[in-house]
């Protein structure tokens, strides 16, 4: 029966694969006035496909149609079916008669005993180009050329578009290259900027669209090939480099060339251009004043929650706190927010897991951080409020969340308090956490001491050294304490020494994301830890770091020019290998070794100065 039921089962999905009904209208994005152009409804649902309606195209002149072909496609499924889809197409030859954007109603037809209705659409008539024949391109004296200087300046063109010209630190704008065309073209070649004071994520655009505008009276072919969201790391006027461009132009020459069939036609010739876009300035303010002190550079708009695993546990039992944080904005470069355990607790670093796309609407997803910690004493214990602070460009002003606070009731473990059983980890494997010394100790019976009874200890040698060494040892206490409070109410000198262990822990950071083969989030935490590092050693913030005062820093400093040039080299290499459209398959893996020798050299050279 059991065998039946799986079959049946089985049987009934392949069924219903297969008889999923979708139906679609498609036609182009634009025409010219006076162009034909084809209207398609397509109909997977074999020859049962019949009443076609469509709606009145009282806008476009119908030629022919409706034209009627059929395919067949056959799938198998992981469970063994066989499915069998044919695919019906009806086809309507219109012509633009008017321009303007006209509105194409949805078209139904009945199939497998039901009624499906297509999606509507939307065509734009654009007006005829103004100059025809007079845009093409001719040699002079009537020769052919391959040069690119036979192009007309406005033929073709990349532009950079953005969304925002004038934003706010850390805030995301989009960028667009997009190429405008009066003729057929490619580019085989391309060299994109550096985005030099921004951070950069890509969007995805699986297959690109070429669609037509009319310009200035000219109708040109058009199609977006990269679009980017820039984050501004510092204030200012940032500007953006145009990059370089090698396009391949089919262009038709000035000669017409006689068909087997006496026909004349246009000749056509390939031509390449160098395509240089105009720079394009962005006007980053600094974020205003008023920060709260959760505050770590989140700009956008965010939500947070956050929850605990228990609020009652027994002594060395774990607990976690899991926050979250979702929204949209430079999701991928807010800090964790701060969870305060009690003192007592044992606590591990913090598990980050993230879903986050890029669109052309920008960054947005969730940032899931869980806390792990282990109460080691019985108690009443309270996990204070979460704070997560971020600036939102929309309002201009700064928003604090919180979730909280979390009272926690700690029991006593198996085998009593803590105190009593002592508890060890080992730190090799931070789960792993077991009680020691339950046996009962035995008295010493042998090599025990007897002292005579006039013996006094009163003004001994023992008894003078028992106050005279606590003594010296809060004298030399007291000068170590002045001498570290001084040390760490100078900021810069503390930045300093972290700035090798921080960049060490990015680096570490980076180089599980190596493993895991994150290209993106690899380069980004790479690129964190180099101008991070640097902030923190020569005391300038990340904001106002360039290439320029580092290399002027360095050189202060008296850092040799070979080894300035080392790191140079590494940043120059973290820069391009984010925005590059290609990289070698181990050139991930060289990245990290550059990048970690570099900082070593540069530890070990300050150091000695």
């Amino acid at each position: 029966m059991r065998k039946l039921i799986f079959l049946f089962v089985l049987a009934f999905t392949g069924y219903a694969l297969q008889a999923q009904v979708t139906f679609k209208a498609s036609a182009p994005q634009a025409v010219v006035t006076g162009q034909q152009f084809q209207l398609t409804y397509t109909v997977n649902a074999e020859a049962s496909a019949r009443d076609l309606r469509v709606p009145e195209l009282a806008d476009f002149d119908v030629l022919y149609g409706p034209s009627t072909s059929t395919s067949a496609s056959t799938e198998i499924y992981s469970n063994g079916q066989i499915a069998v889809q044919t695919t019906n197409t009806f086809t309507y030859t219109l012509l633009a008669k008017k321009e303007g954007t006209f509105n194409i109603a949805p078209a139904t037809i009945r199939a497998k005993g039901a009624n499906y209705t297509s999606n509507a659409l939307v065509v734009k008539v654009l007006p005829q180009d103004q100059q025809d024949a007079a845009g093409r391109a001719a040699a002079p004296n009537g020769e052919a050329t391959t040069s690119g200087s036979s192009v007309p300046k406005d033929a073709i063109y990349v532009k950079m578009l953005v969304s925002k010209n004038n934003v706010y630190e850390q805030e995301g704008f989009l960028l667009t290259f997009k190429l405008f065309s009066l003729y057929n073209a490619g580019l085989p070649e391309i060299k994109f900027p550096e985005f030099e004071g921004f951070l950069a994520q890509d969007i995805e655009i699986p297959q690109p669209q070429w669609t037509l505008e009319n310009i200035n009276g000219r109708n040109y072919r058009t199609v977006v090939f990269k679009q980017v969201i820039l984050y501004p790391q510092r204030s200012g006027k940032l500007t953006i480099s145009g990059g370089r461009f090698l396009a391949t132009i089919q262009m038709p020459t000035p000669h017409r060339v006689r068909s087997f069939f006496d026909d004349f036609y246009d000749a056509i010739q390939e031509v390449n251009k160098e395509l240089v876009p105009a720079p394009v300035t962005i006007q980053v303010k600094p974020l205003p004043s008023g920060k709260s002190a959760s505050f770590s550079g989140a700009v956008g708009q965010f939500d947070m929650s956050a929850s605990i695993s228990a609020d009652r546990v027994k002594a060395n039992e774990s607990v976690t706190v899991k926050v979250k944080i979702a929204g949209n904005g430079n999701i991928k470069l807010v800090k964790n927010p701060e969870v305060k355990f009690p003192n007592d607790f044992y606590i591990f670093d913090p598990k980050v897991e993230t879903d986050i796309k890029t669109t052309a609407a920008g960054t947005h997803g969730t940032k899931t951080i869980e806390y792990l910690a282990i109460p080691r004493f019985a108690g009443d214990f309270t996990i204070p409020v979460i704070e997560f602070s971020y600036f939102d460009p929309k309002t201009e002003k700064y928003t604090t969340l919180t979730a909280g606070p979390y009272p926690l009731q700690v029991e006593k473990g198996e085998g009593g308090e803590a105190a009593n059983n002592p508890v060890v980890s080992d730190f090799s494997n931070k789960e792993n956490v077991k009680y020691l010394g339950k046996d009962i100790r035995y008295l010493k019976v042998k090599g025990v001491h007897f002292a005579p009874k006039n013996e006094l200890f009163f003004g001994s040698f023992i008894y003078i050294m028992c106050y005279l060494i606590p003594l010296l040892l809060f004298v030399l206490f007291f000068i170590v304490y002045r001498k570290q409070v001084k040390e760490n109410a100078n900021i810069a000198l503390v930045r300093t020494k972290k700035a090798n262990k921080i960049a060490v822990r990015r680096l570490k950071a980076a180089g599980k994301l190596l493993k895991e083969d994150k290209k993106e989030a690899f380069y980004d935490e790479v690129l964190r830890a180099v101008w991070g590092y640097l902030s923190d050693k020569l005391n300038i913030p990340q904001a106002m770091l360039t290439k320029d005062n580092v290399e002027t820093e360095l050189i202060r400093y008296g850092v040799d020019e070979s080894l300035i040039g080392e790191f140079m080299d590494v940043l120059n290499t973290c820069e391009f290998a984010r925005y590059a459209p290609a990289q070698a398959p181990d050139a991930m893996d060289k990245l990290y070794e550059l990048t970690v020798d570099a900082i070593g050299k540069m530890e070990n050279t300050i150091k000695k100065k």
